[in-house]
Protein backbone atom coordinates (compact mmCIF):
# COMPACT_ATOMS: atom_id res chain seq x y z
CA UNK A 1 0.00 0.00 0.00
CA UNK A 2 1.50 3.07 -1.17
CA UNK A 3 2.38 6.09 1.64
CA UNK A 4 0.35 9.48 2.29
CA UNK A 5 3.80 11.00 0.79
CA UNK A 6 3.50 8.65 -2.46
CA UNK A 7 -0.10 9.66 -2.97
CA UNK A 8 0.29 13.37 -2.19
CA UNK A 9 3.29 13.10 -5.08
CA UNK A 10 1.22 11.32 -7.43
CA UNK A 11 -1.35 13.85 -7.21
CA UNK A 12 0.93 16.66 -7.73
CA UNK A 13 2.27 15.25 -10.47
CA UNK A 14 -1.06 13.95 -12.09
CA UNK A 15 -2.22 17.94 -11.74
CA UNK A 16 0.84 19.33 -13.14
CA UNK A 17 0.16 16.86 -16.37
CA UNK A 18 -3.39 17.96 -16.71
CA UNK A 19 -2.56 21.71 -16.73
CA UNK A 20 -0.60 21.07 -19.74
CA UNK A 21 -3.04 18.91 -21.35
CA UNK A 22 -6.40 20.72 -20.16
CA UNK A 23 -7.06 22.97 -23.06
CA UNK A 24 -7.09 19.54 -25.18
CA UNK A 25 -10.23 18.10 -23.03
CA UNK A 26 -12.12 21.46 -21.77
CA UNK A 27 -14.81 22.54 -22.51
CA UNK A 28 -16.05 19.49 -24.94
CA UNK A 29 -15.01 16.73 -22.92
CA UNK A 30 -16.27 18.36 -19.87
CA UNK A 31 -17.86 15.62 -17.34
CA UNK A 32 -15.71 12.30 -18.54
CA UNK A 33 -12.69 11.67 -16.76
CA UNK A 34 -9.09 11.42 -17.02
CA UNK A 35 -6.76 8.53 -15.57
CA UNK A 36 -3.46 10.06 -15.34
CA UNK A 37 -0.24 7.86 -15.24
CA UNK A 38 1.93 10.15 -13.92
CA UNK A 39 4.96 9.09 -14.63
CA UNK A 40 4.51 8.36 -18.53
CA UNK A 41 2.39 11.38 -18.39
CA UNK A 42 -0.01 9.26 -20.46
CA UNK A 43 -3.79 9.41 -20.22
CA UNK A 44 -6.97 7.34 -20.20
CA UNK A 45 -10.39 9.10 -21.20
CA UNK A 46 -13.69 7.83 -20.17
CA UNK A 47 -17.39 8.60 -19.53
CA UNK A 48 -16.73 7.74 -15.66
CA UNK A 49 -13.86 7.60 -12.86
CA UNK A 50 -14.14 3.40 -13.34
CA UNK A 51 -13.97 3.23 -17.24
CA UNK A 52 -11.19 5.96 -17.27
CA UNK A 53 -9.04 3.87 -14.63
CA UNK A 54 -9.97 0.25 -16.28
CA UNK A 55 -8.51 0.98 -19.37
CA UNK A 56 -5.46 2.40 -17.59
CA UNK A 57 -5.39 -0.95 -15.59
CA UNK A 58 -5.21 -2.55 -18.95
CA UNK A 59 -1.86 -0.97 -20.03
CA UNK A 60 -0.45 -0.53 -16.45
CA UNK A 61 -2.02 -3.31 -13.76
CA UNK A 62 0.13 -2.09 -11.19
CA UNK A 63 0.32 1.58 -11.68
CA UNK A 64 -1.45 4.01 -9.39
CA UNK A 65 -3.42 7.33 -11.49
CA UNK A 66 -4.27 10.59 -10.81
CA UNK A 67 -7.93 10.78 -11.42
CA UNK A 68 -9.75 14.09 -12.28
CA UNK A 69 -13.12 14.64 -13.84
CA UNK A 70 -12.74 17.31 -16.68
CA UNK A 71 -13.76 20.73 -16.18
CA UNK A 72 -14.00 20.26 -12.31
CA UNK A 73 -11.81 21.30 -9.76
CA UNK A 74 -9.42 19.42 -8.67
CA UNK A 75 -11.13 18.76 -5.37
CA UNK A 76 -13.22 16.12 -7.96
CA UNK A 77 -9.77 14.40 -8.39
CA UNK A 78 -8.08 11.50 -6.27
CA UNK A 79 -5.11 9.42 -6.63
CA UNK A 80 -6.86 5.89 -7.90
CA UNK A 81 -6.32 2.91 -6.22
CA UNK A 82 -8.38 0.66 -8.23
CA UNK A 83 -7.83 -2.46 -8.32
CA UNK A 84 -9.68 -5.67 -10.16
Amino acid sequence: MPSTEDLQAISEKGQKVYEKIRFQYEPSENGKYLAIEPETEEVFLGNTGVEATELAKKKYPDKIFYLIKIGFESVESIASLYRN
